[in-house]
């Protein structure tokens, strides 16, 4: 048997790559039911399957497109369907490692493969056919009535086949291996998932029709002028009703046009004409160039305020339909995302329409990523073997001919994390001669030699800001010139802001550093979307990740990375982005700063609205007059309110709002908005008030108002009516995935867990009543650990409640451990208790309605918001902390049968309420081992950490650590 699926040739019988158009020929679309049959190697079924007369009644049956290690296998005799997800043969998980031995181009013979057929039907009239498959994964051989059409390999690039078609049926029979030589060019940190599972049709060839076109549609800024030339491969007459034009291919027409730009993404509709064929036109006149080290669009700077999307569903895996590639890009331009890096393969064709109808600037990048070549020390790594020229050579021109009539593709990437080698000089010099109009990325290779852009992955802020001044270290074995035209580059973020768990943090750090510099032309966040199936196993459902699957080499968790959970519900972290980017910065102070952060278009799409708030209570709102802002300018417009006489915090907030409706938001759509504090009347310390000494209780407890207190502990056990256990001190908290680092580098829950910081012993050394005050001291430290807090609480009464003021010192060699190379700071730094399971409901005056932190607040508006326990919550696939809200003035909790509590801050505080405990949260795998405790369990917080991003990114800088000095902080709990 021919092993043509471990050749390092591509493919063969294919047609020449073309561009990817709509047109009036007719075609047959061949998604549904196919038969199927799934074999352990790559033998598959054996020969006859691809007989007309084979007899496959007793097959399975599936879907195409779909995977098949998702889609459920129906038996047709009746039998249950089948699932392999949550199997070793299902599924599988890897970030930088291979699936297979690394012996390139040779794969194992376990190599499941399956065989698919399907019969279909013909038209009498039709003639010349061309087959389409836009995706097929890894490897797959093709016949059409008994007769091999020829095989290919490219997972996500589309591949046709001249298809002899005859009238009335056909036999189309498809070998799908799942490992194969292109498995080696296709190690892109996601799951691998075989099958077919993009689109599939029969396209008619009728005498005449148009194969290729290729349309070059410029703009000149200074002019005003669009030049337009479509090159075809059939003679052929261009049409554009609109513009006036009509002309031969390959002719020029000059006229006056208005610009495509993500900002207004302006299409012009047309036709191109042949004698067997009409290609629909979509043309969008713009110009790329790199001017000066800066990347601009229609002669001006652009910065990219984008995202890396790798193509996911909970349910489908890379099958896409047309609705949820919508739902992707409403999704982002609602949260201010203009750019799209196809992380890190061409995307289904579809979506590089919608993003030309809807407006995104997007960075194509090739099928083709040979990071599994590091565990060889790159040793046999493609890019520098010749014998992979062709493959790689394949995948990038299937790449540009597919999207090269694509005005929102302004760059070609050639590759991700593939290192170097000779093969990206042919690749490079291939693009340039075939489309020379857009710029090329590669950021793996230090010498950025086939590059236009200098471009890295998760540098720390300091180095960006370094970056900006073009002030950054030399790289490692560059040469002087090499490293001389590398600093003339404009910088491209690719990767950066790692959205693992309950994070990123730093988006607005990051983004005013990209804002500080013509240098910086763009950022993409990794990633858009947590790579997470839905799964029922045991007693629940939840997101199955890579961790889930018994399958060795595993990268666990590490799929959950992106800025939407499985089922597109948007994170927090997706929250912070769009107030980081977004369009219009509006800052308040004496005046209302309107500052247009828009690369091309001015403010008349927005309108202003104002609110005057105090406490969080609306006193007055109107609509604020802007006058007119350019692209990069900015305008000062006076306070549209003053403050009343009323005590307390006066608030402004201006929101921007679209005008009217656009294709991804109706009218009122928030884009952007500012807040500021315009006066603080609110009293800065309570008044004198009666007091009542702490005394001896006839029941044992020792009395301070209606409070009571355990006499041997010290720790309040009830509150009025209310049982209470605690406060105790915590510095403990779940860990967030960025807790954990990247392979044992910043791993912070390590270290917490290894010092003892998530299971503090508490001692009491002194409960005493002096007067009006109740002293407790103690010490809280880990078993078989020196390092301790001495802690006093002093507690006071007065006629509206009790306070306590706390007292911390870090005793001990807090440094001075096994793990020097990180120092001990606890994550928490505040008080812990537990209440009555009634209590359900929390208000509050601070920051929300959703989550902070403290690198993680520029999306939390200060006011009143109300919200029950559970909604509290933020659901990550992987338990963690999570619900934090920050700076709250005050706090209250209510419920059935239980008297209101009141938490109050001097000044202010940070809270979580959950059912379970953060040492609960901790311990669970997935959402559904989260079990109601019984109670309610408070975190009053002084201090709690920041997220960062270290889950494959810099270490949390140190302002959002938690400093280990000596603190003291006040709150005040109260019944109403």
């Amino acid at each position: 048997m021919d092993a043509y699926w471990e050749s390092f040739t591509p493919g063969e019988g294919r047609r020449r790559p073309r561009a990817d158009a709509l047109s009036d020929a007719r075609r047959i679309t061949l998604n549904g039911r196919w038969r199927f049959r799934l074999s352990p190697t790559a033998a598959g079924t054996g020969p006859a399957f691809v007989r007309a007369g084979f007899d496959d009644s007793r097959w399975d049956e599936i879907t195409v497109p779909a995977h098949w290690v998702l889609e459920p296998v129906t038996p047709l005799a009746g039998g249950p369907a089948r699932s392999l997800r949550g199997t070793g043969e299902g599924p599988v998980y890897t970030n930088t490692a291979l699936p297979v031995p690394l012996d390139p181009p040779l794969v194992p013979t376990e190599n499941p493969t399956g065989d698919y057929r399907l019969v279909f039907r013909v038209p009498d009239d039709w003639g010349a056919a061309v087959l389409r498959f836009q995706g097929i994964d890894s490897c797959a051989k093709v016949w059409l009535n008994g007769e091999p059409l020829g095989f290919s390999t490219g997972s996500r690039l589309p591949v046709e086949f001249d298809a002899p078609v005859v009238p009335g049926e056909n036999v189309l029979a498809v070998r799908v291996h799942r490992w194969s030589s292109g498995t080696y060019l296709e190690d892109q940190d996601m799951w691998w998932l075989p099958g077919i599972f993009r689109d599939v049709e029969v396209i008619e060839r009728p005498d005449g029709a148009i194969d290729d076109h290729f349309v070059h549609a410029d703009f000149d800024h200074e002019t005003g002028l669009g030049t337009l030339r479509v090159e075809a491969s059939e003679p052929a007459v261009v049409e554009i009703p609109e513009l006036g034009v009509r002309m031969a291919a390959g002719q020029s027409a000059t006229v006056p046009v208005e610009p495509w730009s993500a900002e207004s993404p302006r299409l012009y509709d047309g036709t191109l004409t042949g004698a067997g064929e009409t290609v629909e036109l979509r043309i969008g006149f713009r110009t790329v160039a790199v001017v000066d080290g800066t990347l601009t669009v229609n002669g001006r700077r652009v910065l990219l305020r984008g995202v890396n999307r790798h193509e996911h569903d909970p349910d489908s895996g890379r099958a896409l339909d047309h609705q949820t590639m919508v739902r992707d890009i409403v999704l982002m331009k609602q949260h201010n995302i203009n750019a799209v890096r196809t992380s890190h393969y061409p995307p289904h064709p579809d979506f590089l329409r919608l993003c030309d109808d809807y407006g995104l600037w997007v960075v194509v990048e090739c099928d083709l990523e040979t990071h599994g070549f590091i565990y060889a020390g790159w040793e046999g790594n493609p890019p520098a073997d010749t014998r992979w020229l062709p493959a790689m050579l394949d995948r990038t021109r299937r790449m540009v001919e597919r999207d090269k009539n694509r005005p929102s593709v302004i760059i070609w990437s050639l590759a991700n994390e593939s290192w170097v080698g000779e093969n990206f000089d042919a690749l490079e010099s291939w693009v340039r001669d075939r489309d020379p109009s857009r710029p090329i990325h590669y950021e793996r290779d230090p010498s950025y030699r086939n590059s236009d852009f200098y471009s890295l992955m998760y540098p720390a802020q300091e180095l960006l800001e370094q970056i900006g001044r073009r002030e950054e270290p030399r790289p490692e074995g560059v040469s002087d010139e090499e490293d001389s035209r590398r600093r003339t580059l404009p910088f491209l973020l690719c990767e950066y802001a790692h959205a693992m768990g309950n994070g990123p943090g730093s988006l607005v750090d990051y983004q005013r550093i990209l804002e500080s510099s013509d240098r910086f032309c763009g950022a993409f966040v990794w990633e858009w979307i947590d790579h997470g199936f839905r799964h029922r196993a045991g007693d629940g459902e939840y997101f199955m990740h890579g961790g889930d699957v018994a399958y060795a080499p595993n990268g666990g968790r590490y799929c959950l990375d992106g800025l939407l959970f499985p089922d597109r519900t948007p994170s927090p972290g997706l929250h912070e982005l769009k107030k980081a980017i977004e369009p219009v910065a509006i800052e308040i102070d004496t005046t209302v700063s309107i500052r247009n952060r828009h690369d091309v278009r001015g403010l008349d799409h927005l309108a202003f609205r104002w609110r005057l708030e105090v406490d969080g209570e609306r006193r007055e709102e109107g609509d604020l007059p802007v006058p007119p802002v350019p692209p990069g300018e900015s305008a000062e417009v006076p306070l549209p309110a003053r403050p009343g006489g009323e005590p307390g915090e006066w608030w402004l907030t201006v929101e921007a709002r679209l005008v009217g409706d656009t294709p991804w938001a109706p009218a009122g759509h928030v884009v952007a908005w500012g807040q500021g504090l315009l006066a603080d009347g609110a009293p800065r310390s309570r008044p004198p008030r009666a007091t009542t000494p702490a005394r001896q209780a006839d029941d044992g407890l020792i009395a301070l108002g209606d409070a009571r207190f355990d006499p041997v502990s010290g720790g309040l056990v009830r509150l009025g009516s209310v049982k209470v256990d605690g406060p105790v001190l915590d510095l403990g908290r779940a860990p967030i995935e960025n807790d954990r680092g990247q392979g044992g580098v910043n791993d912070l829950a390590s270290v917490w867990r290894a010092v003892g910081l998530d299971r503090l012993r508490h001692r009491t050394d002194l409960v005493e009543p002096d007067g009006d005050v109740l002293r407790v001291a103690g010490r809280a430290a880990a078993s078989a650990h020196p390092h301790a807090l001495a802690y006093r609480f002093d507690w006071c009464h007065d006629d509206g409640g009790l306070r306590v003021d706390v007292s911390v010192d870090f005793t001990g060699p807090w440094a001075d451990t096994p793990h020097r190379h990180l120092e001990i700071v606890p994550p928490r730094l505040g008080l812990r208790m537990s209440l009555p399971a009634a209590y359900a409901r929390a208000r509050w005056f601070g920051r929300g309605p959703g989550e902070s932190y403290v690198d993680s607040c520029a999306a939390a508006r200060v006011g009143r918001y109300d919200a029950t326990v559970e909604e509290l919550q933020v659901g990550y696939p992987v338990p963690q902390e999570n619900g934090n809200r920050l700076d709250i003035r005050w706090l209250e909790l209510s419920g059935p049968g239980v008297p209101l509590l009141r938490v109050d801050g001097s000044p202010t505080f940070g809270f979580a309420a959950r059912r379970w405990t953060s040492e609960e949260l901790g311990r669970a795998r997935h959402r559904h081992e989260l079990v109601d405790s019984g109670r309610l369990w408070l975190n009053v917080d002084h201090a709690q950490q920041g997220l960062g991003s270290a889950a494959c990114g810099p270490a949390l800088p140190e302002r959002y650590r938690v400093p280990r000095t000596s603190t003291t902080w006040s709150v005040r709990l109260s019944l109403h």
